[in-house]
């Protein structure tokens, strides 16, 4: 694109709705802490309620974080590898009944996209409508 103008405005709004997902979850997550950490402690995993914690200080600071621009390849790589477990424990389709199987990888497949997403906010940056102007 040969606008630099357009070409900021559209990473930004990029940023703003690949975050979104995130500042949306990890807003709801505080109300429903107990619920979250049952969940998280359903699947094995140790230390339930400090997993929770740090899933919404990830999922509300770090989206926070990619609409402001500041830090955004590193907020990005970290949103990266935290998707990698999280999607592989929490959106594991193979073995369910096929109607939960189809719901379940339409889940497993959107935090695919978004780690799409995410490598490409490492790759490229914010643009310069942030607060990294890079």
């Amino acid at each position: 694109m040969s606008n630099p103008g357009l070409t900021n405005a559209l990473a930004l709004v990029g940023r703003i709705l690949v975050a979104l997902i995130f500042v949306i979850s990890g807003f709801g997550k505080i109300g429903g802490f107990e619920g979250v950490a049952g969940y998280i402690g359903s699947k094995g995993l140790p230390m339930p309620q400090v997993l929770a914690a740090l899933t919404i200080v990830l999922e509300l600071g770090g989206g926070i974080l990619l609409v402001l621009g500041w830090k955004t390849r590193l907020i990005a790589l970290l949103f990266f590898l935290w998707l990698i477990p999280t999607t592989l424990i929490f959106h594991a389709f193979w073995g369910l009944d096929p109607k939960a199987a189809q719901q379940m990888q339409i889940h497993f497949m959107k935090n695919v996209s978004i780690m799409g997403a995410m490598l490409l906010l490492v790759a490229f940056g914010p643009g310069a409508y942030s607060v990294d102007k890079r």
